[in-house]
């Protein structure tokens, strides 16, 4: 058996006799049945152990929580598992990402508006309208991210900030 007098979670839950040299003993406790019933639910016991048996020890362990993440994210999302997840994060580290490069233009105009302006320079308006709205959409990589630009655009919080920057028409003036 794998360690101690009770059978590895595996063997009891496929109902045989628990090997001194069971390949599943080390990673699938008999404390932790779920964890393997999820696994051989998604994998089969099989596959499992033929992928075990195919890596060098040292790799297994990390090996069986990669199976166990990749089962428990199958049993959420059958369709597309962990890349649904990593596809989400990966969108909404996006997302975070236009919204801080949005919100960095918009306190560089903010200070670039409280900046005394020089004597021999006179801004208009509706030019600083331009400079401002060139300076948002040039200091983010908007070809990234396509048609939710105005998605990012549009973000609201809770404070009391106008959020889109592109409709400041009287912070310019």
């Amino acid at each position: 058996m794998g360690s101690g007098s009770s059978p590895c979670a595996s063997c009891k839950l496929l109902r045989r006799r628990c090997a001194k040299d069971c390949i599943f003993a080390p990673y699938f406790p008999p404390d932790d049945p779920h964890k393997f019933a999820i696994v051989h639910k998604v994998f089969g016991a099989s596959n499992v152990s033929k992928m075990l048996q195919e890596l060098p020890f040292h790799q297994r362990a990390d090996a069986v929580s990669s199976l166990v993440y990749e089962a428990n994210a199958r049993m959420r999302d059958p369709v597309y598992g962990c890349v649904g997840a990593i596809s989400y994060l990966q969108n909404q580290v996006s997302q975070l990402q236009m919204q801080l490069a949005v919100a960095q233009a918009e306190i560089l105009c903010i200070q670039m508006q409280q900046e005394p302006e020089l004597p021999t320079t006179h801004h208009h308006p509706s030019m600083m309208d331009c400079d401002a709205k060139s300076l948002l959409l040039s200091g983010s990589n908007t070809s990234d991210f396509g048609d939710q630009m105005p998605q990012f655009l549009s973000y609201t919080s809770n404070n009391n900030v106008i959020q889109d920057p592109l409709k400041r028409e009287s912070l310019w003036t």
